[in-house]
């Protein structure tokens, strides 16, 4: 849970989609992606956080970074980052990446515990890359909540899916729910929903 210093020990370079592969085949319904987000889907992502808005962007499950690249062209600073990864792997190949962000290795399920001591401010933004459908709706539910408690009121909890239907129901809660067209350049084609609350 507790944030680590990943520079000490450097991995092999391989291509993120290998990296993927591999971390897919060692722990599919961690990883729950074969490949990276594309770069089209990253972008539909990034597009919903509010650049105005203050305070850190928390992204979880970043990977090899495919989403936070798409945050940093779209202008956002690397030091407002705040990466919540389980892999460590993950983890060294992020911090040499973006040193000027914040890399936490832990579960995004016990969000709250994870960003401790992490956070100064309610956050602008949390940007999801999760699996969400490999856990319980319970589950799920209860990563919301954590993720709305650490925002800033009407901040959004941004999350993609390649499902037709949505990864947290629209009327499960105290918050709204909108869903992107689909992005047929992504591969598979996917949606992003945009949750709120407040």
């Amino acid at each position: 849970m507790l944030q680590r210093n990943f520079n000490a020990k450097k991995p092999l370079r391989l291509d993120d989609e290998v990296r993927f592969l591999q971390s897919w085949f060692q722990r599919p319904l961690i990883t729950g992606a074969v490949a990276p987000s594309g770069r089209a889907l990253a972008r539909a992502m990034a597009e919903q956080v509010d650049l105005s808005r203050p305070g850190a962007v928390i992204e979880l499950g970043p990977g090899t970074g495919a989403v936070t690249e798409a945050l940093i062209a779209r202008g956002l600073s690397t030091e407002r980052l705040v990466l919540v990864e389980f892999n460590d792997q993950f983890c060294r190949l992020l911090a040499r990446r973006y040193p000027a962000a914040t890399v936490v290795q832990g579960d995004a399920y016990a969000l709250t515990r994870a960003l401790q001591h992490q956070l100064t401010e309610p956050a602008a933004a949390v940007v999801s890359s999760l699996p969400l459908f490999t856990k319980p709706l319970p589950q799920r539910l209860s990563l919301l909540d954590a993720a709305f408690r650490l925002m800033h009121p009407g901040a959004p909890f941004i999350q993609f899916t390649y499902a037709v239907v949505p990864p947290i129901p629209k009327h499960a809660g105290d918050y709204s729910a909108h869903v992107s067209p689909r992005i047929w350049m992504n591969v598979p084609p996917a949606r992003v929903w945009v949750y709120r609350r407040g």
